[in-house]
């Protein structure tokens, strides 16, 4: 009884020292929370930075994050003692982890925008972030054991770089947007330099079971000008710029890809099946709509037997297209015959499917032309294929066209039938 007496004691003190604390300016309370950053440029060798992708991983992964949600007000315990959302089953969504001496003791979600878009999207205006360009990414799901919390960020630290260059470098992402508490909003502010979406706290934020929320976004683009500014001076333990920027951790272990895909997809039809059907019941309580959708997404047979079946009708207006597409993101070349004159033409291709890719372009293109495009779909493997321009496509975001193949080359063959076969990411490696 006098423990947990001492520790409400020691929790309503520090209540009212963060009160007292927010009394003061921004101008303060700022460079204060920047002063007590504490980055660690050479980690324990224990310690390993990975993608959660076996069974084992993702359990500890989803126990962690769900012991941390319930001690936060933010979930019910659940029987299962994970948090496992209908988002960690699709393949846009890639969890990682942090363990130590082989044990998992940390975990991230990023989400990429998917079929059922963004958690935050029920709550928050993402408006201004898409005005921008670029591809968005949800960071979620961040818990650290609780034997960890007070390592002074020795998990938090690394788990976050490796999340900025996964994103930055892998998962095709500009922009990051992050709920988070109130309580916790001028850290994020603060150290990561994060800008709130809104000024008003959404009062009940649903997806953390009806808790007050505070939506902020980081420009990576624009990230490491502002971060060297902040920390540039500092010793190499408080500089976040050289920490996330410039300094390589070996204990980061990265995807290991054939071609340039965009996903890390882990969700076998077992993990699937464990996860979300036989644990939990997320699949089975899905609408109709969103169990189509997910149909559309996990289409080869061996997902079949484990996919919730739909009470109604099938058809929810998402047809099927006569080719799939995958996400990528590699460089490339179109060649066009102007007036009698070779002209080439930068692109950035973004989409893929045997009988065709859609690219971005910086320099505006004339539709019905057809030429050749040269595209580097992994290391050392380029096609060289002839192509039509059939569509354009003007956003906020730039300039998309459609290229038609007149017959794809056996490297695009090679790269769409194992995209096509991949249950995977490992399937690729």
């Amino acid at each position: 009884m006098s423990q947990i007496r001492r520790s409400s004691f020691r929790k309503s003190l520090h209540q009212q020292l963060r009160g007292l604390f927010r009394k003061f300016p921004q101008s303060i309370r700022f460079p204060f929370y920047r002063r007590m950053v504490d980055c660690d440029p050479a980690p324990d060798s224990r310690l390993e930075l990975k993608i959660a992708e076996s069974q084992e991983e993702l359990e500890a992964c989803f126990q962690i994050l769900h012991d941390a949600y319930v001690s936060s007000g933010f979930m019910k315990p659940h029987p299962s003692g994970m948090r496992v959302t209908i988002y960690h089953a699709l393949p846009t969504t890639t969890t990682l982890c942090a363990k130590f001496d082989g044990r998992v003791v940390g975990t991230i979600s990023i989400i990429r925008e998917g079929v059922f878009g963004f958690p935050m999207q029920s709550a928050f205006d993402l408006t201004q972030v898409r005005a921008k360009g670029g591809k968005i990414a949800e960071i979620s799901a961040l818990a650290v054991h609780p034997e960890f919390r007070r390592t002074g960020g020795a998990i938090l630290f690394p788990l976050m770089k490796f999340m900025r260059e996964y994103c930055a470098e892998y998962f095709d992402t500009r922009h990051l947007v992050i709920a988070v508490n109130p309580d916790r909003i001028e850290l994020y502010e603060a150290v990561l330099y994060c800008e709130r979406l809104q000024e008003n706290v959404v009062d009940r934020y649903d997806f953390a079971n009806g808790a007050p929320a505070v939506g902020a976004t980081l420009d990576l683009r624009t990230a490491s000008a502002v971060f060297k500014q902040g920390y540039g001076r500092r010793p190499p333990r408080k500089n976040l710029h050289r920490y996330f920027f410039e300094l390589t951790l070996p204990n980061i272990k990265r995807p290991s890809r054939k071609y340039f895909t965009t996903n890390d997809p882990v969700m076998t039809p077992e993990l699937l099946d464990y996860f979300f059907n036989q644990r939990t019941q997320v699949l089975p309580q899905l609408d109709d709509r969103k169990k189509s959708l997910l149909w559309s997404i996990y289409d080869q047979v061996e997902y079949r037997p484990v996919l919730p079946l739909m009470q109604g009708s099938a058809d929810h207006g998402h047809p099927l297209r006569r080719h799939q597409r995958y996400s990528i993101r590699c460089p490339g070349t179109v060649e066009f015959d102007l007036g009698g004159q070779k002209q080439s033409f930068v692109l950035d291709v973004i989409e893929i499917s045997l009988s065709g890719f859609q690219a971005e372009s910086k320099i505006s293109l004339s539709l019905e032309q057809d030429g050749w495009a040269e595209i580097d779909l992994g290391h050392n493997k380029r096609s060289r294929v002839e192509v039509r321009l059939v569509r354009h496509r003007e956003t906020e975001a730039g300039n998309f066209y459609g290229f038609k193949l007149s017959d794809p080359d056996q490297t695009w063959r090679e790269c769409v039938a194992a995209l096509e076969m991949s249950l995977t990411s490992g399937d690729l490696a």
